[in-house]
């Protein structure tokens, strides 16, 4: 009865796809054994000096042209620096904006929109985050962020639109955007600073610019997917009654497809506030430049003072937007509406002006950094090392790079450069194409030919050390989320609070716990991409088809044998898009924990832009594009497009 029911319950499995791969895999095989003794004579250890190209002279040449011809060439005078003014004098016009009105006026408006959107409730919760901003001492800083966002947030959705149009009306300019929105998604924030570093130098432009590039993509993405979407039918109806194509698309494509456009106005902003954060490198100010330069200092109570205001920032902005997408204004009382919003918030800036109280007052601030600092202390003194039986958090991170970090970098710097490409093949052909299989080793053999082929590996080790500890946790969690109605609810809110925090945020509370090195980055990448890799997994199984399910019961199944043997085949999909997702959130932070002590390609991208030597600084960026195009192609599926942040 049991061989009957193990039996009948393996019909589900893909018996097609994994014969294919099979073949695919024996192909490859064969392949290599007719190639290896070619490529052994170029050496079998680390990437041949031979095969290296240095780009530093012509980087080095082109960065002192840049510097050298920026303010006489026309490029920059009639072009670019008009675009760098245009980006400065916008920001300093809505930082002296939200200024004149105060925290007052601020609090107000955002009150009255957030009631208008979503009622009184996410309304309290909105006043109680902007006070919370000030009552820390962070109101100054999170104007500047605000307004550096505001500016950012507009010129990312006018792109993105523009974008989206265009690919959403023309068959052609949808398959030319597609690679490149593919992988300007997969890339990590860092990549995106140091070419516009380059050209714009460090300041506010280049912070927006770069967020621009960064947070672009999703909007044009669901732009475009929301207007391919709309309802043929209501097309024809349109059509039919003699409507020009520009009057189609303004008065059925697009109101069609509002709820995608205001899904990548959320995606937009909290992409476009994760990067505001990590621009702080580059001189953005802000509350990322106060949580940059705490954690260079390691001054866990100051980062904290300044990323508590970030989260409560990024929870707001995504609340009210996701509700805006969700269902539109919510009915108010009739007085709760634009212009009356508008003049309250006039009104109660005017009145803080003429009370003297448009700073936020000195004695209402609420110092948190001491405390924080002495409850590290304490943390330091008594749970980093000594205590019985389970030891403490500096030993679980040392015996992490001990056991787990160090030997799987080690093993993969050991192996010949030929044998980590056709381990690559290998991974990447059987769930994709041929094609696939051919970017992500033209990708990874790049990485050699830039000259930086151990740091790489050395980051690759901290991806999959931190992708397998993500994804065992992700899986387990995701499965008992699925399984129990109790458990989904309590995960719920925690899991939405973690999705919204900026990648910057996860690496205060790591810092305070595990130091600096590079177990601490691994932990905030665990700690970054868990959300999303619970998320896919719980509602990959929840979508299992339930007659495959009761007929598995009615042969006797238990419930682990419903999980193996039908859940988790049938969740296929699904479980490799969290797959896919871990890996490219955890590349997203692992890059980051470079300026907490992870080294390789993110202290190299850290390093060239503190110092100004934007060689180091571009090819490690480089190299960076070229891993997380790999690690892309190698867990992502045929025919499956992924979305950052599922």
């Amino acid at each position: 009865m049991a061989t009957l029911t193990v039996s009948a319950l393996r019909t589900g499995k893909p018996r097609v796809l994994r014969s294919r791969a099979a073949g695919k895999l024996l192909l490859l095989a064969l392949f290599a054994a007719v190639l290896v003794p070619f490529l052994s004579r170029w050496g079998g250890g680390s990437w041949p000096h031979a095969l290296t190209v240095s780009l530093d002279r012509p980087l080095t040449t082109a960065s002192d042209w840049v510097i050298d011809n920026r303010d006489s060439h026309p490029l920059f005078l009639y072009f670019l620096g008009h675009v760098s003014n245009a980006v400065v004098l916008a920001v300093r016009a809505v930082y002296l904006t939200l200024l004149a009105a105060g925290w007052a006026g601020v609090t107000a408006f955002g009150t009255l929109l957030a009631w208008r959107v979503a009622g009184p409730r996410l309304a309290a919760g909105t006043a109680v985050a902007l006070l919370a901003c000030g009552a820390l001492g962070m109101w100054v800083p999170t104007m500047q962020t605000l307004a550096l966002m505001v500016v950012a947030v507009l010129a990312s959705v006018l792109v993105g639109v523009l974008l989206g149009l265009g690919a959403g009306l023309s068959d052609r300019l949808d398959r030319a955007l597609r690679p490149v929105l593919d992988t300007m998604q997969v890339l990590p924030a860092f990549a995106y600073l140091l070419p516009v570093v380059l050209v714009f130098g460090i300041g506010v432009p280049a912070a927006v610019l770069a967020t621009v590039v960064y947070a672009a993509p999703p909007m044009a993405r669901l732009t475009a997917l929301g207007l391919r979407g709309a309802d043929p039918e209501v097309l024809e109806a349109v059509e039919s009654l003699g409507a020009t194509r520009r009057q189609r698309l303004l008065t059925a494509r697009i109101p069609l497809a509002r709820e995608e456009l205001l899904l990548g106005l959320n995606q937009t902003i909290m992409m476009a506030l994760s990067m505001a954060v990590i621009a702080a490198v580059i001189g953005a100010g802000g509350l990322g430049d106060r949580v940059y330069q705490a954690l260079a200092s390691v001054d866990v109570g100051a980062a904290l003072t300044a990323g508590i205001p970030l989260v409560l920032l990024a929870i707001v902005l995504d609340r009210v937007t996701a509700a805006a997408g969700a269902g539109g204004t919510r009915p108010c009382p009739r007085t709760i509406g634009r212009s009356y919003a508008l003049a309250v918030t006039v009104a109660v800036a005017l009145a803080a002006r003429l009370l003297g109280v448009l700073d936020w007052p000195a004695g209402w601030t609420v110092g948190i950094a001491a405390p924080v600092n002495r409850a590290v202390d304490w943390m330091t003194g008594h749970l980093y090392s000594g205590v019985p039986v389970v030891g403490g958090t500096a030993d679980w991170a040392g015996h992490f790079t001990t056991w787990v970090l160090d030997p799987v970098r080690d093993g993969l710097q050991w192996l010949p450069w030929w044998a980590v490409l056709l381990l690559v093949a290998a991974l990447a052909w059987p769930i994709g194409t041929w094609r696939t299989a051919l970017t992500a080793v033209l990708a990874m053999a790049a990485i050699g030919v830039l000259g930086v082929w151990e740091p790489s590996l050395d980051t690759l080790s901290q991806v999959l050390a931190a992708v397998a500890v993500t994804l065992v946790l992700g899986f387990a969690t995701g499965v008992a989320a699925a399984r129990s109605d109790r458990v989904d609810r309590a995960l719920r809110p925690v899991l939405d609070v973690f999705q919204t925090m900026p990648q910057f945020v996860y690496l205060i509370p790591v810092v305070a716990l595990f130091g600096v090195g590079r177990a601490p980055a691994v932990a905030a990448a665990v700690v970054y991409a868990l959300p999303a890799v619970v998320r896919i997994t719980a509602q990959g199984l929840g979508q299992v088809d339930q007659a495959a399910l009761e007929s598995a019961r009615s042969l006797g199944a238990t419930g682990r044998q419903q999980l193996w043997q039908v859940q988790l085949p049938l969740a296929r999909r699904a479980l490799l898009l969290a797959v896919n997702q871990g890996v490219v959130l955890v590349l997203a932070v692992v890059i980051i924990g470079g300026l907490v002590g992870g080294g390789a390609l993110g202290y190299d991208v850290a390093f060239g832009l503190a110092q100004g030597d934007l060689a180091t600084g571009l090819v490690a960026g480089a190299a960076i594009v070229c891993l997380g195009l790999m690690l892309d192609r190698v867990t992502q599926p045929t025919g499956r497009r992924t979305k950052k942040g599922a």
